[in-house]
């Protein structure tokens, strides 16, 4: 929570926290402004003190949404140092900052950095800014890094965003069953209005459009894969391939709020029509384990606890798993889950790991997915869904759909 952030400089031994570039599309910065439509300003925390917001008077407006102390560069230093410089915007680009850094009264310590910019540009930046000032340690982070451990756990408003994500995603998954299931059927094969067989693009092209009516984005793409497609992972699936009856989809899709805010992760295997007896005992022991999963998950665990219960399960039905087979391409081959926040995969993950950063304490959000995976038999299962643990320790799914298989065809 962003009431940790100080905590964290402390206890990583912070004494400037910078972030920088746009806030939207950009998770550090979206983080500690809220978003919002400002192509490009500077964050600046010292330890002990509020924050401060840099930004270009032309975006004074946007900058005052953000609820933060906010000051504008300065225009007038900008020109002179334009001139000094004989337009070198690296130069000037140092130089503003060098004046910022010295209006903060900050010329040694150690500063975390956070936020997106070009790295050439950013390298140039700070090997400058550490020429002027010897006595200032620049820090990158990891995964796992002040912001990043911040994140882990949500206020009540970012859930309630989370939350609406996934209300947009299930209407959508929604209008997507009633899409397909309303089809004509032909030999197998869907066939679209115009009297095409329908395929995986046609069908994406229609998820984006509904997402962006319901004002959401879909910056990652979505998982929309058939038979073998669906039993590799993450192939996104082939655009030309025809939707058929009986054939496994796999369904993966995680949309953000527009503008680049906080994501919604859910997935569902379908079969059109009906579903194969294989298919089907396979679908059965992934939501065996599902079940047993949320039956068994409490609060303040590490997550890597419910991975390799997961792995326990599956292995006790006979499936391969990455404890059992490293590197299995067959059975359960990848992690049971991660956070989701304004990345679509973050904190807290189910590696295992020392101290309590991928525990799941009260505030944080995370996906559950467990799945089988079998390419020489066309066949991928995956069910997945985001959960909040709430103050309370209670376990909370964000959406209500169905855990159904078989879509039973209309036409």
């Amino acid at each position: 929570m962003k009431s940790e952030i100080e905590r964290l400089m402390v206890e990583d031994q912070i004494d400037l926290l910078w972030v920088t570039g746009p806030a939207f599309h950009n998770p550090a910065m979206v983080y500690v402004t809220g978003g919002g439509h400002v192509t490009q300003a500077d964050f600046f925390k010292k330890r002990g003190e509020p924050g401060v917001l840099f930004y270009f008077p032309m975006e004074r407006d946007e900058a005052a949404k953000t609820g933060l102390i906010t000051k504008e560069y300065d225009y007038s230093a900008l020109e002179k140092y334009l001139k000094a410089n004989h337009g070198d915007q690296i130069q000037v680009q140092i130089m503003l900052y060098e004046q910022i850094l010295k209006d903060l009264n900050f010329q040694s310590g150690r500063v975390a950095l956070f936020g997106l910019i070009d790295v050439g540009t950013g390298f140039e930046i700070i090997s400058g800014l550490s020429r002027k000032f010897p006595g200032i340690e620049f820090v990158g982070y990891k995964l796992d890094g002040l912001l990043l451990k911040a994140r882990a756990t949500k206020e009540p408003e970012e859930v309630e965003r989370i939350r609406n994500m996934g209300k947009i995603t299930v209407r959508v998954a929604d209008k997507l069953v009633d899409y397909l299931t309303h089809r004509t059927v032909k030999d197998g094969i869907l066939f679209d209005e115009p009297g095409q067989p329908l395929t995986v693009s046609k069908v994406k092209k229609k998820i984006n459009l509904w997402l962006s009516e319901e004002g959401a984005e879909n910056p990652e793409g979505t998982i929309l894969s058939l038979g073998r497609d669906a039993a590799v992972p993450h192939s996104a699936g082939s655009p030309d391939d025809f939707f058929r009856e009986g054939v496994p989809i796999v369904f993966d899709i995680f949309p953000c709020e527009e503008g680049g805010g906080y994501f919604h992760d859910f997935t569902r295997t379908w079969c059109l029509g009906y579903a194969p007896d294989e298919v089907y005992t396979l679908y059965e022991d992934v939501l065996d384990v599902y079940k047993e999963l949320l039956s068994q998950i409490e609060v303040d665990q590490p997550f890597y606890r419910y991975h390799k219960l997961t792995c326990d399960l599956f292995e006790e039905k006979g499936h391969p798993t990455i404890l059992s087979k490293k590197g299995t391409q067959d059975g359960f081959v990848h992690g049971l889950g991660h956070g989701v926040g304004l990345d679509i995969h973050e904190l807290p993950y189910y590696h295992q790991t020392n101290g309590d950063k991928n525990n799941l304490r009260p505030g944080t959000v995370f996906a559950i997915e467990p799945g089988l995976y079998y390419p020489d038999k066309n066949i991928g299962i995956r069910l997945e869904n985001t959960f909040w643990m709430n103050p309370e320790g209670g376990l909370e799914n964000l959406v209500d759909f169905p855990l159904d298989l078989v879509l039973p065809m209309c036409s």
